[in-house]
């Protein structure tokens, strides 16, 4: 038996027994937590992890992505996570490992549902449903646009200003959690939609007044994040789409789309605006799964 794998063993056997003494769990608490530790730490080994010692966030994440393959509900996999996070503070309590490769791993409540995407020919249609001859339409095209080709969340949308949308560059700054700028470039389909809105739907919504917010709603005041929803909720069904779109399912889908057209990691990473690309890397998990349905759907022996 190699040596990291006699070390696992008995890391894991140290933790148990931490369990038993020190906390008074019952034997079918630690015979659970024996079993999920166990088969986390069989698959990293599968995927290169030399040992327990060695395993990183990237580890965690294809294992999440193998755990909703199984069809696994949230509850299962929180406990699964339960495990495996108690497991690795115990390393880092002992000085065993310098840091927890679970430390900005989520529950999987979110995490679950966040392969909530359309297909391209979804997105399409959902995209074509606003009234182009309306300043109304007009707005509400240029903001599914811009949603869908930067991926920017709906609160970004909400605080935009018009000195913050470079139309002539291709870009647009916003501010995300944290307070962070980020430059994300916007796509051709998108610059068009929002010239159009600019300059000919606004000036109908702004009347007299004076306001730096990009959209605006009927009063000419900036639109909200709840006025955003609901209009989303309405093109949806418009569009006789069956599965349930809120206003992250762009987010997710431009992540989604980009990483199935060859876009790399760290560049998805950069436009989302997120800190840890072990959090980006869940999309990775989501185009495997729709490859997986492809291949099944299609494949004369799927």
């Amino acid at each position: 038996m190699p040596a990291a794998v006699r070390d696992d063993s008995t890391f894991v056997e140290e933790y148990l027994h931490f369990l038993a003494v020190e906390r008074g769990a019952s034997l079918n608490t630690l015979d659970a937590y024996s079993r999920d530790i166990g088969q986390f730490l069989e698959y990293a080994e599968a995927s290169g992890a030399a040992s327990s010692l060695a395993v990183n966030p990237e580890h965690v994440t294809a294992f999440l992505g193998e755990l909703r393959g199984q069809g696994l509900s949230s509850a299962s996999v929180n406990r699964k996570l339960a495990a495996i996070r108690g497991f690795y503070k115990y390393l880092l309590r002992e000085a065993r490992v310098e840091e927890n490769p679970l430390a900005r791993v989520e529950t999987a409540r979110t995490w679950m549902r966040l392969p909530g995407t359309l297909s391209r020919e979804e997105m399409e249609t959902l995209l074509g449903q606003p009234a182009e001859a309306t300043p109304a339409g007009v707005r509400d095209r240029a903001m599914l646009e811009l949603l869908y080709a930067t991926g920017i969340r709906v609160s970004e949308l909400a605080t935009l200003t018009l000195n913050r949308v470079n139309r002539q560059m291709g870009f647009l700054v916003t501010v995300g959690k944290g307070r962070k700028e980020r430059i994300v470039p916007v796509g051709q389909s998108a610059l068009g939609w929002l010239g159009r809105y600019i300059e000919q739907a606004r000036p109908v919504f702004l009347k007299k007044k004076a306001s730096n917010a990009l959209f605006l709603n009927r009063s000419g005041e900036r639109f909200t994040r709840q006025g955003l929803w609901k209009l989303i909720k309405k093109y949806a069904k418009m569009a006789g789409l069956e599965r349930k779109v809120h206003p992250h399912t762009f987010r997710h889908s431009f992540a989604t789309h980009l990483l199935e057209g060859g876009a790399d990691l760290r560049s998805v990473q950069i436009m989302l605006g997120h800190t840890d690309i072990s959090t980006t890397q869940i999309y990775t998990h989501v185009t495997r799964e729709r490859l997986k349905e492809i291949h099944k759907k299609y494949h004369p022996r799927g």
